[in-house]
């Protein structure tokens, strides 16, 4: 199940790349919110004092901006393509810069491991797995709203327009689908 997981974390990551690449900021958004943790980690690798890892970390999201139509999904997984993106715009401040901010090899022990632990690990893929499952046991077309509303980051009123349907039913329906929802994971 944490494969499915992993699949479906790659396939939104895939779908707002894209989006991207299309102009759509609201997946820029998306794209920040999925991975942003991840990248800021790796520009704090390159450039141990914080601002500088914010403000490579805004470099490296311009980046994204611009060179989104260049990611081909055939050829790297999205958080590959994100942080080889992000490492080479870090590393490229730094040589502009021309500085060489390295901290004294002791300072490594006193760096914390701010991952979950594995246990905390499990039970959050237990719980998506467990999610995934009620949303699949929803009726298709209820399953489909969820999806699209929760997962691809669409507002009622794009939902509402695509299935040239009310506003209010799609917000009716999608209501509905999370009492169906709460039900299902109690």
């Amino acid at each position: 199940m944490t494969g499915d997981v992993a699949s479906i974390e790659r396939a939104a990551l895939v779908t707002a790349l894209q989006r991207v690449a299309a102009g759509d900021s609201g997946a820029l958004q998306d794209v920040y919110r999925r991975t942003s943790a991840k990248l800021y980690g790796v520009c704090l690798r390159i450039f141990p004092d914080t601002d500088e890892a914010e403000d490579a970390l805004q470099d490296a999201f311009i980046n994204v901006w611009q060179k989104a139509g260049s990611f081909d999904p055939a050829r790297a997984s999205p958080i590959t393509w994100l942080v080889a993106l992000t490492r080479n715009k870090a590393i490229d401040r730094l040589r502009a810069r021309g500085k060489h901010i390295m901290a004294p090899i002791d300072a490594a022990d006193e760096v914390a491991d701010t991952r979950p632990d594995i246990e905390t690990c499990l039970i959050g893929a237990q719980a998506d797995a467990r999610i995934l499952a009620c949303i699949e046991a929803l009726p298709r077309g209820d399953a489909t709203l969820i999806r699209t509303a929760f997962f691809d980051g669409s507002t009622y009123a794009d939902i509402a327009e695509r299935a040239g349907a009310p506003l209010g039913t799609v917000k009716s329906r999608v209501r509905r689908a999370l009492l169906k929802l709460r039900e299902c994971l109690a």
